[in-house]
């Protein structure tokens, strides 16, 4: 098995935003999706015979994720592609071992994901995370976990680190669970649930599910490979016990972290394409089109890309980003330069991302002479005339990137830290001034 990594070389430290100067007009491709990634990494684990994921993400959260199924067992091996952005990868299952210790660094993929696998280990295994992470919500899915026989001992913190017993089984059945912190909750249980004894029943008994096309995305990755799953109510999941086929699988481009880019042609009066825009998604970034346009841009589609155009100016708007809850620091970065207020709903949640993005939002913001105000599911920003100055990241990549939209149109925005772009865009600063030279990024 080989342990080779391709590593992308991020920009690190303290970042000073470029000025566009004048309208962009670019083409990007944007490298392979994270959320898909390490969910096809996860079925490809537990499948029937070796599969090759076809331009995957290289980045840190696919790192982290690559990692820990090494660390149980699963071969993975690079292997040459032709993506552009790194080698593709094949993975080859075997049976789940542990004995390890697991850190899933920031990435709420990997603790999400990877402790009901590693139920299904035969030893012991360690889980942990990088410190700035260690607050993210995990108390809803030790104790879905616990009700379907797997044994966690988290000495009663409700949170990483813990420890998960493995017996090499998991019984499954019926479990209800609030999910209210994290559609992850739900989308990790059935990764791993056509493993368990007898498949999963799993009821969501909170009032609020966020990221509804994330769970989709899990679905539909399960279903393309056998796995039968019904739904037989809103909130409501049934995974038949079965085994994952083996197959080769394209990544789409990551359509979320395409955002800023396609925004910049909004604060800069420009047009920004980007290559290979799926027809068909379930990542949530697919409704980008949608919101722009309703911000006041002019998209559309050719040959299989996404073309966004400024039009008159940018809108303010009510909006419910509940679907679509990672876009909310880019759509706060064209607020800024709206003509009138707007306010953003439905993303309480994302308090408990890297940061809490909504006081993050409001505080940096309010640092560049803005006028923000949290709200108990969201923020308003009510546009005034902004300056320079230092907006700190918060260990985040998309308070990063946001950092960098608005310092297309307000001179003297530094960045703090742009290196935790390389959490799921190692490229991200190549690609960004790429753009604004106008070169094909």
């Amino acid at each position: 098995m080989s342990t080779q990594r391709y590593s992308p070389t991020p920009t690190r430290g303290s970042y000073r935003a470029p000025e566009s100067g004048a309208p962009v007009a670019a083409t990007v491709t944007i490298p392979g999706s994270k959320s898909l990634t390490n969910r096809e990494l996860m079925i490809a684990a537990i499948a029937d015979g070796p599969g090759r994921l076809l331009h995957p993400l290289h980045s840190e959260d696919s790192a982290r994720m690559v990692d820990a199924l090494r660390l149980l067992g699963i071969g993975i091996e690079e292997v040459p592609g032709d993506g552009g952005f790194g080698p593709d990868l094949l993975v080859t299952p075997a049976p789940l071992i542990g004995g390890s210790s697991i850190d899933c660094g920031q990435a709420g993929t990997v603790m999400r994901f990877i402790a009901p696998l590693a139920g299904l280990a035969t030893q012991d295994v360690h889980l942990t995370a990088h410190a700035s992470a260690l607050h993210r919500p995990m108390g809803a899915l030790i104790t879905g976990l616990r009700d379907l026989g797997v044994d966690i001992d988290d000495e009663g913190t409700w949170s990483l680190p813990f420890i998960v017993h493995g017996h090499g089984r998991v019984r499954g059945g019926r479990v209800e669970i609030d999910a209210s912190g994290s559609s992850q909750f739900i989308s990790g249980l059935l990764l791993a649930a056509p493993r368990f004894d007898v498949g999963l029943h799993l009821v969501h008994i909170g009032e609020h599910l966020p990221s509804l096309p994330h769970i989709d995305m899990t679905i539909e990755s399960l279903s393309r490979r056998g796995i039968r799953i019904e739904r037989p109510a809103v909130g409501e999941w049934v995974v038949e016990a079965g085994i994952p086929r083996a197959k080769d699988v394209t990544i789409e481009p990551d359509l979320s972290n395409a955002a800023p880019f396609l925004a910049a042609a909004l604060v800069t009066g420009g047009e920004v394409t980007v290559a290979d825009w799926p027809l068909h998604s379930t990542q949530p970034g697919a409704l980008l089109p949608d919101i722009l346009h309703a911000l006041g841009a002019h998209t559309g589609r050719h040959a299989g890309a996404l073309t966004v155009r400024a039009g008159d100016g940018i809108r303010g708007l009510d909006l419910d980003l509940s679907a679509a809850s990672e876009l909310t620091p880019t759509i706060a970065g064209l607020a800024v330069f709206a003509d009138g207020p707007t306010t953003i709903r439905g993303v309480a949640h994302i308090r408990t991302h890297e940061t809490d993005r909504i006081a993050a939002l409001v505080n940096n913001i309010r640092a560049l002479g803005g006028d923000a105000e949290e709200l108990p599911d969201g923020l308003r920003i009510t546009p005034r005339p902004l300056h320079g100055g230092t907006w700190p990241a918060h260990h985040d990549h998309r308070m990063a990137t946001t950092g960098a939209l608005i310092g297309l149109a307000v001179p003297g925005v530094e960045i703090d830290d742009i290196g935790t772009t390389a959490k799921t865009l190692p490229e991200f600063v190549q690609l960004w001034e790429r753009m604004l030279t106008g070169e094909t990024a």
